[in-house]
C-alpha cells in the first residue's frame, strides 16, 4: 500500500489512479490529520508527501513521522511545487528518500516509487552486520552501539550500514550520495554533512569510528578498540 497526502484533490486522484494502475494499492488523503488517522490502523509501504498543505506542512510530517520508532523506517518520497535547492536540502536532510518537483510526469514518478521501494526491500540488507562494537539487525532496523540501541532514520540507516561494509575505505560525499540515495541530487554535499554530524551524535562514544578524512570525505574504522 502506498499513501499520498496531497490537498489538491486534482492531482492527488491522478497519482492514486496511476499508482493502482501500475499495479500498486493506493490511498490518497489531504492532510496531514488524515494520515495520521490512516497510520494508526496500517502502515503502508511508502508514502508520498507533498510540502505546501493546509495546516501541517510536508516538512513538519515527515520530521514526525522520522521520530516515531514505528513510522520511521517507511520510506518517504517528497512531491512538491518547491523545486528550490534549499527546499530539497531541507526535505533530503529531515530524512526523505527522494524528492520530485512539481510538475512531474506519472512515468517518472512510478520510475521513483519502484526505484525508492526496490532500495528499502534490498535482500542484501538482511544480514546481520558487526563491526567496529556497532551491530546493525536490518530484519528489526535496530542498531546497537556498545550494547546500547541506538534509534536511527531508515536514511541514516543506510549510510551506516554502507560506512560498516565497507569499512577501512574512505569515500567522498558525491559517492555517498549515489549509493544511499541514489538520485539525481543537486543540493550540494551538505545532506551528507547533516546526517553525518547526526549519526555521530546518536551513536556516542561509538561516533568516533566514523572519521573525516580532509580533503575527501569519510571512512568507518572498524579494527581497534
Amino acid at each position: 500500500m502506498i499513501y499520498y497526502v496531497e490537498d489538491d484533490r486534482n492531482i492527488r486522484d491522478l497519482v492514486v489512479y496511476a499508482l493502482t494502475q501500475t499495479g500498486y494499492q493506493a490511498q490518497g488523503f489531504e492532510n496531514g490529520a488524515a494520515l495520521s488517522e490512516a497510520l494508526t490502523r496500517a502502515l503502508p509501504e511508502l508514502i508520498l508527501l507533498d510540502i505546501m498543505l493546509p495546516g501541517e506542512d510536508g516538512v513538519s510530517i515527515l520530521r514526525r513521522l522520522k521520530a516515531d520508532p514505528r513510522t520511521m523506517a517507511v520510506p518517504v518520497v517528497m512531491l512538491t511545487a518547491k523545486g528550490a535547492e534549499e527546499d530539497r536540502v531541507q526535505g533530503l536532510d529531515a530524512g526523505a528518500d527522494d524528492y520530485l518537483a512539481k510538475p512531474f510526469s506519472v512515468m517518472e514518478l512510478v520510475a521513483r516509487v519502484k526505484a525508492v521501494l526496490r532500495r528499502s526491500a534490498a535482500p542484501g540488507a538482511r544480514a546481520k552486520v558487526t563491526c567496529g562494537g556497532i551491530e546493525l539487525d536490518p530484519e528489526g532496523h535496530a542498531v546497537r552501539a556498545y550494547g546500547r540501541a541506538v534509534a536511527l532514520t531508515l536514511k541514516e540507516y543506510e549510510l551506516l550500514t554502507f560506512l560498516m561494509t565497507h569499512a577501512g575505505k574512505a569515500y567522498d560525499r558525491e559517492k555517498l550520495l549515489a549509493e544511499v540515495w541514489s538520485i539525481d541530487y543537486f543540493g550540494g554535499s551538505r545532506t551528507v554533512d547533516v546526517h553525518i554530524q547526526t549519526l555521530r551524535a546518536k551513536l556516542g562514544a561509538a561516533g568516533a569510528r566514523i572519521e573525516t578524512i580532509r580533503g575527501l570525505g569519510y571512512r568507518f574504522r572498524g579494527d581497534g578498540p
